[in-house]
Parts: C-alpha cells; sequence; structure tokens
C-alpha cells in the first residue's frame, strides 16, 4: 500500500497484564483542542481483507470518515444525498443519479461519472460479491459527465438504499489494481485521509483540506486494532484511547460511567422453534415455550440491564417498529408439557449465548419440560440448524443487513425457500406478506408492511425474540460529537474533535 507521510511509532502503553492484545498509539497532548487534536480510536477487529471496501472492511473506512457513498441512510433507513444529489426512477430496472459538484479525490482526482462507473462496475464483478450485492446483477454507466444510469437485472424498489453500503464506496481510479486488488490509502472523497495501514496493528488518517463539506475539526485520526475486550476498556481507564468500540460488559462497571455509552443495535436474541419436526411441530409446545420465557430475567442477569426486553422482532434500533406494532390478534394457547424433552441448541462464540442457555432452561424446565442442551462452536453447529436438527436455537441475529432494511432478514429467516430458516417454517401467508413487502418502495407503506410480516411471524410462534443487544462504546472525557450508530456505520465524523476539559462540560 501506499506510505504517505511518516507513521508515528507505535508501542506498548499499558502493563504487561492488561495488553493482552493489540496496542495503542503514543500519547497525545489531551489539552488540544479545536482543530489540532488527533482523535485515538481502539477498534474491536483487525482488518481482515486489507481494507479492501469489497468487503467488511469497508465499514472501518466509513467509521473513519475516508470513503463515501452515493447515498446515505437516515435514521429510518431513508436514502439521503451524499455524493448523489438527487435521483430518480426511470423505469423498473433503471435509475439515474445525479453527481455532487466539484468533488475532490484524496489524490487530487475529481469526481465524475466514469469514476463512478468503474467502481460501482469492478464491485458488481468482483468475486466474491460485497454481500450488498448477493442475488443482484448491477451494471452501472456514465451518461456525460455528472449523471450515471444504474440498471439491475431485476426490479429493485430499495436501490438507492442499497448503494448506501460502505461496500459501494466510490474510490479514484487509482485505488483500482490489477488483480482485484483495490487500495483505500489516499483515494477516498471523505473529511479524512487515509495515509498508511500497518498490517492488522494500526492505521493513521489526516484532515482532508480540500473536502467538499464543512472540513474537519479534528487534525487526524490514529486508529489501533485491539481484539481483547479487557485492552480495550484498560485504553479507555488509562487514557490511551480516546474512542473505544465494544467495550464488554463485564469491563462497563469498572469504567467512569460518563465515559460509557449504549447504542441500540439491529440484533435480536431469539429463540428458534422446529416447526416441522419433534415436540415443537405441535402449536400447543410452541406456545407453551413462549409462556415460559422470563426475558427480564434475561436482560437483567447474564446482560446486566445493557440489553432491552424484546417486543418484537425488530429493536430499538429501528426506532419506527415499535410504533407501527400491533399485538398479536389470535395468539395460540398453551398446551402442558407433562415432560416433553426438548433440545436446546446454541453456540459457544458469543460468550452470553451459552448463560442464556442456561437460564432458559431453567425456565422451560420449571414449566415442565425435559431440557437436553447443546453447546458448540458455530462453524460446527450451523449445519445441524439449518437441518432442523434441533427442537429449539439461540441465535444473535442481525435484523437489519446492509440496504438499512430488515425484509431481507426476515425472508432469509421465515419464508418456505429461506436460506437461514432454522425454524422451518412455511406459511403462504408469510411468505405473501413478505413479497409484499419487500416490492412497495421505501417509505411508511414498506414499514407498515413489514410490521404486517412481522405480526405474522410472531402468531407462529416458530421465533421467540428474548432480547435486543446493546453495544456500549467508551468515550474520554475531552472527545466531542463521536457518532453512536445502530448501523456502525460512523463513527467520526467532520463534527468530531478532541477539546480541553472546561470547554466539555457540556458533555459530562
Amino acid at each position: 500500500m501506499n506510505t504517505g507521510k511518516t507513521f508515528r511509532p507505535v508501542c506498548g502503553l499499558l502493563s504487561a497484564t492488561l495488553l493482552l492484545t493489540g496496542c495503542f498509539n503514543e500519547p497525545q497532548d489531551q489539552s488540544a483542542s479545536g482543530n489540532e487534536g488527533r482523535i485515538r480510536v481502539a477498534h474491536l477487529q483487525p482488518p481482515r481483507s486489507g481494507l479492501t471496501p469489497l468487503s467488511d472492511d469497508a465499514f472501518k473506512l466509513s467509521r473513519w470518515g475516508t470513503a463515501e457513498t452515493l447515498v446515505v441512510l437516515d435514521s429510518a433507513g431513508e436514502a439521503q444525498p451524499a455524493l448523489s444529489i438527487k435521483w430518480q426512477q426511470m423505469n423498473d430496472t433503471t435509475w439515474r443519479f445525479e453527481l455532487r459538484p466539484d468533488v475532490r479525490f484524496h489524490d487530487d482526482s475529481k469526481l465524475t461519472a466514469q469514476v463512478v462507473e468503474n467502481a460501482l462496475n469492478v464491485a458488481a464483478n468482483a468475486t466474491p460479491k460485497p454481500r450488498i450485492l448477493d442475488g443482484v446483477k448491477l451494471t452501472a454507466k456514465a451518461e456525460g459527465d455528472s449523471t450515471v444510469l444504474v440498471t439491475t437485472a431485476n426490479k429493485d424498489a430499495l436501490l438507492p438504499q442499497r448503494l448506501s453500503s460502505p461496500q459501494l464506496a466510490i474510490l479514484s481510479l487509482n485505488a483500482y489494481k490489477e488483480n482485484g486488488v483495490v487500495d483505500p490509502v489516499n483515494t477516498g472523497t471523505g473529511p479524512f485521509i487515509l495515509r498508511r495501514v500497518d498490517g492488522t496493528s494500526s492505521a493513521s488518517l489526516d484532515r482532508f483540506e480540500g473536502y467538499w463539506g464543512e472540513k474537519a475539526k479534528a487534525s487526524g485520526i490514529d486508529a489501533s486494532f485491539v481484539p481483547d475486550g479487557t485492552a480495550r476498556a484498560a485504553a479507555l481507564r488509562t487514557g490511551t484511547a480516546d474512542v473505544v468500540e465494544a467495550i464488554p460488559v463485564s469491563q462497563a462497571p469498572l469504567l467512569e460511567p460518563s465515559l460509557v455509552h449504549e447504542v441500540p443495535m439491529p440484533r435480536t436474541n431469539t429463540l428458534y422453534l422446529n416447526t416441522a419436526r419433534g415436540v415443537m411441530k405441535d402449536p400447543a409446545m410452541r406456545a407453551a415455550v413462549r409462556d415460559a420465557v422470563n426475558r427480564q430475567q434475561l436482560v437483567d442477569n447474564v446482560y446486566e440491564h445493557h440489553a432491552d426486553v424484546a417486543q418484537g422482532l425488530l429493536g430499538p434500533a429501528l426506532p419506527w417498529a415499535a410504533k407501527l406494532r400491533k399485538p398479536v390478534a389470535d395468539p395460540g394457547t398453551a398446551g402442558t408439557p407433562d415432560g416433553a424433552t426438548l433440545t436446546l441448541a446454541t453456540f459457544s462464540d458469543r460468550p452470553e449465548l451459552p448463560e442464556v442457555a442456561i437460564y432458559l432452561a431453567q425456565q422451560l424446565t420449571a414449566a415442565g419440560f425435559t431440557v437436553k442442551q447443546v453447546v458448540r462452536e458455530y462453524a460446527q453447529i450451523e449445519a445441524d440448524a439449518l437441518a432442523g436438527k434441533f427442537d429449539a436455537f439461540i441465535l444473535s441475529r442481525a435484523t437489519v443487513l446492509d440496504s438499512g432494511d430488515p425484509v431481507a432478514y426476515m425472508y432469509s429467516d421465515f419464508s418456505c425457500k429461506g436460506s437461514f430458516n432454522i425454524s422451518q417454517l412455511c406459511r403462504p401467508e408469510i411468505d405473501a406478506a413478505l413479497i409484499k413487502a419487500g416490492e412497495i418502495p421505501a417509505g411508511e407503506a414498506r414499514r407498515q408492511a413489514i410490521m404486517e410480516a412481522e405480526n405474522l411471524i410472531l402468531a407462529s410462534d416458530a421465533a421467540i425474540p428474548l432480547l435486543h443487544e446493546r453495544v456500549i462504546q467508551g468515550e474520554s472525557a475531552v472527545l466531542k460529537n463521536a457518532q453512536r450508530d445502530p448501523r456502525e456505520r460512523t463513527l467520526i465524523d467532520g463534527r468530531t474533535q478532541l477539546v480541553s476539559g472546561d470547554q466539555n462540560t457540556d458533555a459530562l
């Protein structure tokens, strides 16, 4: 990759007992304010694919404010202007996007329709494709210098939302190398220039003085990749990081409360029940499980209050869901278990889930079931779960995928042909409701249709939503305006800055 400016050395700043993995950049003068401070970020996961935007590494590029997309999403999932200032649907399969004028890349080249055409077509023809394009055949074609036509093989009501994915970021022509390599160093359009990446250890970014929008307040970003949660929490506590991703629940009580911020995630901890075979094939037994579950106990004892009791499949990260949710019209009547045996399975990769299984087993036993537990690593249990080999399966599931819309998740998990249908559910009325929702353009009518589909799914008792997860984000006392994004697309933007203690009293 390009190297840019000289990179400051990184060294161990924590004691050997705390620095279990990863390291942080040198401490900086935290009295710096306004435009002078460099923001130090401790990330949960290192890059896995060399920071190519065609992979999940794209979310780091967007969280650093270095790579931008044609559109962005607001809190309701509606598309808003970014590198494109307006768009219109020309027919069922073609959309026209007008580009923002006078945008320059970090290498000083100009944003043109030809550059956008190249970026989108590279993504569409990549192997493997970015996951936002799974099942989607997309082609971009420049129309003059300032407009781009984007065509899909089939009607796609969510194309603008799809183009908001960080995996479809627009980089300059210099980013695209031979053999499919995409290098984001010095090739984005955002308020910060990615100068250097030091493997899976760290990255350095500087403020982009030629940014098309308001110039960034901070002079730069120094990012470290620290998989160990204890080390990340210690970095916040000792003042060696200004922003820390994903502080473990166990570490939160050890931190100053004013530094800890909880963000609702579009992720639901759900108990999937096998509707095709075994004891859970009986709707009365599924209703008995539904009535036996004590969600509050899970939130209090497993998540230590850092989660929300689930009322449905979609949680607080989608603020419109609760407003549109209606009670299930005809909930099933619970039967009597009489010692019926069920196999309850989950995986160990997420440390909370085995503990959730223990509490659920106690609750179901108290209701009259005989419970057998199975816990394995996810890679060793996924195939059996999808094959319907368990009566019940606990899963932490993302409910909003890259388009910012839950229809894809609901179709995958609850339609007859769904690729992730752990419940083995097949109901024509549910399929019809999901197809209807998927065909409606983004907006209020689509959201209403989504909630109608959710109601039908809940009425089947094929999935018992338990709780909605939160992520705990750490922010130092001298940091102001960090982004707390449920979709994890933004973290540092142009308004984020370090301020002296007397300037930040409103944040304490």
